[in-house]
């Protein structure tokens, strides 16, 4: 681990790991691929490639997978398995809108997935799948999935293993801490995030930074945009959607002409 989690004031014992579409703040690290602004976005999208959205059927390899691990609970590849089968499974049509939506089934898997990785994980594996850690960060642990912020920043650290100088990954990391109230963590990783960042982006970034850790929730901070010729104002909501009120544009009072003064 990149940082020790198991000192006095750690919410929670140590899970695991991948990215894609939630974490967004509102004030959106796109140039990193980590935010993505109003209902949409999310933490490494792009490291995804992908994974668990094909609609096949991996109900198969769950029933496998599963009667071996009962068999030999301590099977490491097997354990494996079951939560790559599960991630599969649950990111399939039958469980996720076209909006990103997972149903309450969707939710089962997913939970399902993350005690499967948490075995996994707790059998300390000599080298732990960082493709599927990432993919517990981007379709579990994230808002649209369990929102497990905390779990999300395990996962995310044994990704940055394996990508120490990644300033996306670094910036992702600040991020989560920040939701999972983790302030060290997370000023450490924006510390990172903008040691690693393109010079020319290093002052966005740690702007940015900086207004995830005053509001994690992104309900802090006020937003205007233009829809149809309308502006409207107001702060996020838990799903990164704008709650707020239309500005009414007002005709200005027209000009108050002096009284008029008569000669005496």
């Amino acid at each position: 681990m990149l940082f020790d989690l198991r000192g006095r004031g750690r919410r929670r014992t140590v899970r695991v790991i991948y990215t894609g579409l939630a974490l967004l703040m509102g004030i959106g690290l796109i140039g990193f691929g980590i935010g993505g602004g109003f209902g949409g976005g999310g933490l490494l999208t792009a490291a995804s490639n992908n994974e668990g959205a094909s609609s096949a059927s991996f109900a198969s390899q769950i029933k496998h997978y599963t009667k071996v691990t009962r068999q030999q609970p301590k099977n490491v590849v097997a354990w494996e398995g079951l939560t790559k089968a599960l991630l599969h499974e649950a990111g399939g049509s039958a469980y996720v809108s076209e909006t990103g939506v997972v149903s309450s089934k969707g939710k089962e898997l997913l939970q399902q997935a993350a005690q499967a990785w948490t075995t996994y994980i707790g059998l300390n594996p000599p080298k732990p799948n960082t493709e599927l850690a990432q993919l517990m960060v981007t379709h579990v642990y994230n808002e649209q999935g369990l929102n497990e912020p905390a779990q999300a920043v395990s996962a995310l650290q044994i990704v940055l293993a394996s990508r120490p100088k990644s300033a996306a990954l670094w910036a992702a990391l600040a991020e989560y801490a920040y939701k999972a109230k983790n302030v060290r963590i997370g000023d450490l990783a924006s510390a990172k995030a903008v040691a690693f960042a393109p010079a020319t982006q290093r002052t966005r970034l740690k702007k940015e930074l900086a207004e995830v850790k005053k509001s994690p929730s992104g309900g802090g901070k006020v937003y205007t945009t233009t829809t149809n010729g309308k502006t409207y104002t107001g702060t996020l909501n838990a799903n990164k959607e704008l709650q707020g009120t239309e500005v009414q544009k007002t005709t200005p009072a027209p000009a108050t002409q002096p009284p008029a003064t008569t000669k005496k």
